[in-house]
């Protein structure tokens, strides 16, 4: 879903659109993967008010509207993202904190094998393997 539709999701629901929901998830879109802390520097540039409280609020309404997700990457704050972009699975460096992405077809035998063997429908957007890149000596 496009920035552009939240006003009628918000209507839809019975909810009004307000600047802060606004200016979140147009932080969101901007910086792609991003904590609420990242999101609240981001979006204090343009709104100096809106305070950490109405970050973590609006995210998860803003979740619960299917316009948002999240995943952990670390054992700190989750990472938002636009939920229109292609789904994908997170590598995380636990040496340099190094985040990129990998397409859900290298996930797709053990998704297969997991629904399979166990009835298990993984959610490849919320995965994040850890290990160490190659520019840390991974790929030794």
């Amino acid at each position: 879903m496009s920035e552009t539709s939240l006003p009628e999701i918000l209507r839809a629901r019975g909810l009004r659109l307000t600047a802060q929901r606004q200016l979140v998830l147009e932080a969101v879109h901007e910086l792609g993967h991003a904590t609420p802390e990242q999101l609240h520097h981001a979006v204090r540039e343009v709104a100096a008010g809106v305070n950490i409280t109405t970050i973590y609020r609006t995210l998860e309404l803003l979740e619960d509207l299917g316009l948002v997700t999240h995943t952990h990457l670390s054992h700190g704050s989750p990472t938002y993202h636009p939920v229109g972009e292609d789904q994908h699975a997170h590598l995380v460096c636990r040496d340099c904190g190094a985040v990129s992405e990998i397409e859900p077809a290298v996930l797709a035998p053990l998704a297969n094998g997991l629904a399979e063997e166990r009835g298990f429908q993984l959610d490849i957007g919320h995965v994040a393997l850890f290990g160490t890149c190659g520019d840390c000596g991974g790929a030794k």
